[in-house]
């Protein structure tokens, strides 16, 4: 018998691997991006067609965006892309460790 190995268990193993590891991480933002707007525009009932149509482009790019080409979109289009669906796009930065927040507060105090 054929023994398959689920995605899920694939990339448990793969994420093993601190190259691999890092580099998803990396990409995390860009997927969050990603599945947020396809969700945006599912939840306005939306297709790819009528979303273009209202950005004035062809549906293939709509396509391509989604597939992860938000990466490589400007902030000024992503925010044209939110309003079309009825959202806006909020930008923010975090930290990444805490111990980095307490020597800048501790800088700036």
């Amino acid at each position: 018998m054929n023994k398959r190995t689920s995605f899920k268990r694939f990339k448990e193993d793969m994420l093993k691997n601190t190259a691999i590891k890092e580099k998803h991480e990396a990409l995390r933002p860009e997927f969050e991006c990603m599945i947020q707007l396809i969700n945006a525009r599912k939840l306005s009932n939306m297709s790819q067609d009528a979303l273009a149509k209202k950005l004035k482009v062809q549906q293939p790019l709509v396509a391509r965006m989604e597939r992860g080409g938000y990466a490589l979109i400007s902030i000024a289009k992503l925010s044209q892309v939110a309003d079309a669906l009825g959202y806006s796009l909020k930008n923010s930065l975090q930290q990444k460790n805490i111990h980095q927040k307490m020597i800048i507060k501790f800088f700036l105090c």
